[in-house]
């Protein structure tokens, strides 16, 4: 009975991948930039580029109060 051999070493791990260069990243940053213009202004929540076409609905036009009603 002798000494045990030595496991060998496992192979090296690949390098961790590296950022884009700037041309990607230039790219990327205007594909959103596009994407941004293209929702507009027309496609907000609350109004359209006319602003409000109704009355708000308040407290004053259901005639109740803060405290309850």
């Amino acid at each position: 009975m002798g000494m045990p051999s030595v496991p060998a070493t496992p192979p090296a791990a690949p390098p961790p991948p590296s950022l884009p260069d700037s041309g990607v990243q230039q790219a990327g940053q205007n594909q959103r930039n596009l994407a941004a213009m293209a929702y507009g202004a027309s496609q907000t929540i609350l109004t359209s580029p006319q602003g409000l076409q109704t009355p708000a609905n308040t407290t004053a036009n259901t005639g109740k109060s803060l405290l309850g009603g």
